[in-house]
């Protein structure tokens, strides 16, 4: 478990201090997939670096596992580091080795012999699934393929952390999906902790458990991904659900209205067409649409109700889990 307790980070500026990070506090579990979405400067690779041990904060505690690393020094630092591998937004690869020799080099260095160092290697490859490009060069791999070795090389020495800072930087949006899957593989097969940080919402919702908000250095919102999709207000909802966009006018052909989130096979599928049966309403889908969040269906709707029990309908999809948004005739709106 990673624990960040009152986490305060800053830097010289012109005139005065800059704050890159200010009482930042997260928990992130053993094994878990975590994500920190902001804007540029908003503290995410401050927030790795403290992580990693590479910056010391100006106040507050990170933990590893209970570990407080404000009292390491010495040995026992270099230790703690070696359990914290990191991903840098552009890893170098040596042009001159091969995949393999690229991803054994941190082994290399440690002095793993040789068949120890070759069945890590080949391990990690099948990870990252680049067994077959073992002995080619970095040059001959798109940039996407060049990311997932640097992934393998990151966890070859087996730590127990990977923060992948910014993992998708610089790769064409139609490759970004392997290079996510590989971390997700890293922690469901290898029990590693990853710390992922973006600054799009629309990574953090492919492939992590849960999520932290940066704005300015501060933890604005954090939660689990699907929690925070039924909280009102929440930038990673607005930014994982479909958009809505329907006039006014046809709002108001239906005795109510509301915006509607639901969450599940279950509750995506079923439960509008239930309501309506069940109370003898007529309901339509006028805006909105379905989104898929890790292998999680969501969905937004703006709906028109018409018939004598709207309202009674609109409640008993609520009590069943969906948040409920009820569209005023006028300017206003209000949750349920």
């Amino acid at each position: 478990m990673i624990t960040v307790e009152n986490l305060t980070k800053s830097f010289p500026g012109k005139s005065s201090p800059v704050l890159a990070l200010r009482e930042v506090n997260l928990e992130i579990d053993a094994g878990a997939l975590y994500g920190v979405v902001g804007p540029a400067k908003s503290g995410k690779s401050t927030l790795a670096r403290v992580v990693a041990l590479q910056e010391k904060p100006d106040r507050g505690t990170v933990r590893l596992d209970g570990l407080n690393t404000a009292s390491l020094d010495g040995r026992r630092l270099r230790e703690a580091r070696r359990q914290v591998a990191v991903l840098d937004p552009a890893p170098a690869l040596n042009a001159e080795r091969t995949i393999a020799g690229n991803v054994a080099a941190p082994l290399e260095r440690l002095g793993v012999d040789g068949p120890q160092r070759r069945n890590r290697v080949g391990r990690v490859l099948d990870l990252v699934g680049l067994t077959q490009r073992a002995t080619q060069q970095p040059g001959e791999l798109t940039e996407a393929q060049r990311r997932r070795v640097a992934i393998a090389r990151a966890l070859v020495a087996g730590p127990a952390v990977l923060l992948a800072d910014d993992p998708t930087a610089g790769i064409p949006a139609d490759e970004a999906g392997p290079v996510l899957t590989v971390l997700d593989r890293a922690r469901a097969e290898l029990g590693v902790t990853v710390l992922l940080t973006t600054q799009e919402g629309s990574i953090v919702g492919r492939v992590c458990d849960e999520v932290a908000v940066l704005d300015s250095g501060r933890v604005i919102e954090h939660g689990t991904v699907l929690d925070l999709l039924a909280s009102p207000g929440s930038r990673i909802a607005e930014t994982l659900l479909p958009a809505i966009d329907t006039p006014r006018a046809q709002t108001a052909a239906y005795d109510r209205a509301a915006d509607v989130v639901l969450i599940g096979f279950a509750t995506v599928g079923a439960l509008l067409p239930e309501a309506s049966m069940r109370f003898g309403v007529e309901l339509a889908t006028i805006g909105g649409g379905l989104a898929r969040v890790g292998d999680t269906p969501v969905a937004r709707f703006r709906i028109g109700v018409r018939g004598r029990q709207a309202d009674s309908a609109l409640a008993w999809i609520a009590d069943r889990g969906a948040h409920v948004t009820h569209l005023a005739k006028g300017p206003c709106s209000v949750a349920a």
